[in-house]
């Protein structure tokens, strides 16, 4: 079953499928003056996606003026050298992960599994995506004016540089992807890590935080008993 362009959240966040069956999402947030701030960008061909989930919310891409990005991977900030081209949107990501988005490359991965040797041996060049020109970067703790309050929450593993955001007004989760919610919650693929035990311990920050809503930039958000529902997982996962 295909998505619909747009989910709505609250009354400030929607989650864009950027990919089909809900596999990736971005998210939009709406400010107070109409303008829209948009979370990751998909891949390279998420552009449509994207552009019909703000069309589907009353807005387009041309309200976009702000990019918030998770992590430097392709499916995520593969799409923003061309949003950039279209809107002029101020870009930031974690200071830790902004070399690797502003060379068009994703951070090594993990060497214990043969995925990831494999994608290793590629190099830049077999995990690359555009260039992304990046304004401003950010670390844990800080409180991105998007919405109101963008709480960034350093998790790193997945990539070095990793970050969950909560949007404080709204307690919106989203958890970048630390964890996934793919046909059920469960861990990312592990050849996409770089660490991938230490993405298993640092998401564990996930079920300490106060929120009422669990999004996943893979797979379909939680609204009922969202925290107890990621804590229940993360209690499980240990115990496996």
């Amino acid at each position: 079953m295909a998505s619909q362009p747009a989910y709505q959240l609250t009354a400030q966040v929607w989650r864009i499928p950027a990919g089909p069956f809900d596999f990736v999402n971005s998210f939009a947030i709406v400010e107070e003056d109409g303008r829209v701030s948009l979370i990751d960008t998909g891949m390279p061909s998420s552009g449509k996606r994207i552009e019909a989930g703000l069309k589907a919310i009353g807005k387009s891409v041309e309200d976009v003026h702000r990019i918030v990005l998770t992590h430097a991977h392709g499916d995520h900030a593969g799409g923003a050298a061309k949003l950039k081209e279209r809107t002029d949107a101020d870009i930031s990501i974690s200071a830790i992960d902004a070399p690797f988005a502003r060379n068009g490359y994703a951070p090594p991965r993990d060497g214990s599994t043969l995925g990831g040797k494999f994608l290793n041996l590629l190099g830049p060049k077999g995990n690359k995506f555009a260039k992304v020109v990046i304004g401003e970067e950010f670390a844990d703790g800080d409180v991105l004016p998007v919405g109101g309050g963008l709480r960034v929450v350093h998790t790193p593993g997945h990539t070095p540089g990793h970050v969950a955001l909560r949007h404080e007004a709204d307690g919106v989760l989203i958890t970048g992807d630390s964890i996934w919610n793919v046909r059920k919650m469960g861990w990312g693929v592990r050849a996409f890590c770089t660490d991938i035990k230490l993405n298993q311990k640092t998401a564990d920050v996930l079920g300490e935080m106060d929120y009422e809503i669990a999004a996943f930039t893979h797979g379909k958000h939680v609204t009922q008993n969202a925290r107890e529902t990621v804590r229940r997982f993360l209690q499980e996962a240990k115990r496996a």
